[in-house]
C-alpha cells in the first residue's frame, strides 16, 4: 500500500515522502506570496529549510527565515517573530519544524494584524472573540517531529516567562491552512528524540480517549492512534530511515491533536507546569508522568482501558496488563521511570499542584483532582512510587 494522501479532515493535508516539493503551490493556494518560515536554530541552516526557501523562490514566492525560537517558546519569541514578519511585509507563514516552533508560527500568525496583546487571546471564556479574524495570517505547517500534533491544532502553548506559567493561546483561525506531512523531513531526528516526542504523541490519543466529554468521532481517532504509536514508534526509533514507520508516527500525531478537542487531562496539567517551571522537553515529561496519573485515575478509566487493551491485543487485557505494556514500552525507549531522572526535585510538590489544578488541560481530566492530589501525583513521579503495576 502507497502511503500517501490527499486528505480534509481536520484541515487539507497532503501525505506521503516528498510532499515538501509542493509547498510553493501550497503558498499560491493559500494566497500567500511572501512568506516568513519560522522554524528552530537546529532547523535553520539544515539543507530541508534551505531547500523549502529555495522552492519558494524559485516559483516566485518571497520567503525568509526566522528562527530565534526556544524549546518552549515565550511569549518574547513571538514578539520578536512578529517585528521581524510586520517589518518584512509577509503576508503568510510557513511553520517548519517541531511543536515550538509550530507553536510559535502560529501564535505570529494570529498576532500579524492584531491591536491587543497576545495574552489577551489566553483560551479563557471567549477571549478569542476579542481578536480581528480578517487579520491573522495563513499557515503552511510542515512538521518534522511527530508529536505534538500541532499541525492541525487550533492553539498555541506559549511560556508567560514573567510568571513562569504555560498559556494556551486560542483561535479558530490558527487552524493551519495546508498541512504537508513528509516523512522525509523526519528522518534525521536522533532516536531519543523520537522516542519523546511519540510519546507525546502517545499521551495526547491516550489522554483523549480517556476524557469524559462526548465525542465518539474523537474517541475512534484516539484509538486507533494509540494501536499505530504501538505498532510503529519502536520501529521509527530503531530505524530512523524507515519512511512507513515515519509517515505513520506523522499520521498518528495528527490523529492525537485531532483527537484532543475531545480533552487532555492530569498528564498535561503537570507537565505544563513543569515545563513551566523547568523548561524540560514536553513530550518527555508526559511520557514519564503517565503511569502515575493512569494509576490515579484507575477508579474510573478501567474499564475503558480494558477495552483499550483488548483493541492493542495484549495478554490478559485489563488495566494492570496495560499498564505493565506502558512501562516496558517507556523502558524499550529508554525513557526515564521518574522525574528525578531528570533533575527534578520534590521540593516545589506544593506548587506544582497549585498551577496544574488551573491547568486547562485539568479540566479534561476523568477525575476532578485537587491541587493535594496533583501535588502527590507529582511527588510519586519524583520519587517513582508506583504501587499499582510491577516495576
Amino acid at each position: 500500500m502507497a502511503l500517501q494522501g490527499n486528505w480534509n479532515y481536520p484541515t487539507p493535508m497532503t501525505v506521503g515522502a516528498g510532499c515538501l516539493d509542493q509547498i510553493a503551490s501550497a503558498c499560491r493556494g493559500a494566497g500567500i506570496s511572501r512568506a516568513l518560515l519560522v522554524t528552530d536554530p537546529g532547523l535553520a541552516e539544515l539543507p530541508m529549510v534551505t531547500k523549502t526557501v529555495a522552492l519558494c523562490r524559485e516559483a516566485g514566492i518571497g520567503c525568509e527565515v526566522f528562527s530565534k525560537i526556544q524549546g518552549n517558546p515565550t511569549g518574547e519569541n513571538v514578539e520578536d517573530g512578529l517585528a521581524v514578519y510586520r517589518q518584512g511585509g509577509f503576508d503568510g507563514v510557513i511553520a517548519f519544524g517541531g511543536g515550538s516552533s509550530l507553536d510559535a508560527a502560529k501564535a505570529i500568525a494570529l498576532m500579524a494584524g492584531q491591536a491587543l496583546p497576545l495574552w489577551a487571546f489566553e483560551d479563557v471564556e471567549d477571549n478569542w472573540q476579542q481578536a480581528n479574524a480578517e487579520a491573522i495570517a495563513p499557515v503552511i505547517a510542515i512538521p518534522t517531529t511527530a508529536g505534538t500534533g500541532s499541525e492541525v491544532g487550533r492553539a498555541s502553548v506559549i511560556t508567560d516567562s514573567a510568571n513562569h506559567v504555560k498559556k494556551i493561546i486560542f483561535h479558530p483561525k490558527m487552524l493551519p491552512v495546508r498541512v504537508l506531512l513528509d516523512p522525509l523531513v523526519t528522518t534525521g531526528l536522533p532516536p531519543h528524540i523520537t522516542a519523546a516526542t511519540g510519546m507525546d504523541a502517545l499521551s495526547h490519543n491516550l489522554e483523549a480517549y480517556c476524557a469524559t466529554s462526548y465525542h465518539p468521532m474523537a474517541e475512534g481517532i484516539a484509538l486507533e492512534g494509540i494501536r499505530l504509536i504501538k505498532t510503529y514508534l519502536p520501529q521509527a526509533v530503531a530505524l530512523g530511515d524507515d519512511l512507513e514507520a515515519r509517515t505513520q508516527m506523522l499520521v498518528a500525531s495528527s490523529m492525537g491533536a485531532t483527537a484532543f478537542q475531545r480533552g487532555l487531562g492530569g498528564m498535561h496539567a503537570i507537565a505544563h507546569t513543569l515545563g513551566a517551571l523547568y523548561n524540560k522537553h514536553h513530550g518527555l515529561l508526559n511520557a514519564i508522568l503517565m503511569p502515575y496519573v493512569l494509576a490515579a485515575n484507575r477508579s474510573v478509566i478501567e474499564d475503558k482501558i480494558t477495552h483499550l487493551a483488548r483493541y492493542l491485543d495484549l495478554p490478559e487485557p485489563g488495566f494492570d496488563s496495560f499498564l505493565n505494556w506502558i512501562l516496558d514500552f517507556r523502558a524499550a525507549l529508554n525513557i526515564p521511570h521518574t522525574l528525578a531522572e531528570i533533575d527534578i526535585t520534590v521540593e516545589e510538590a506544593g506548587q506544582v499542584g497549585e498551577m496544574a489544578v488551573q491547568d486547562p488541560s485539568a479540566g479534561g481530566n476523568p477525575i476532578e483532582f485537587s491541587a493535594e492530589v496533583y501535588s502527590q501525583i507529582f511527588v510519586d513521579a519524583v520519587t517513582g512510587r508506583l504501587t499499582t503495576a510491577r516495576v
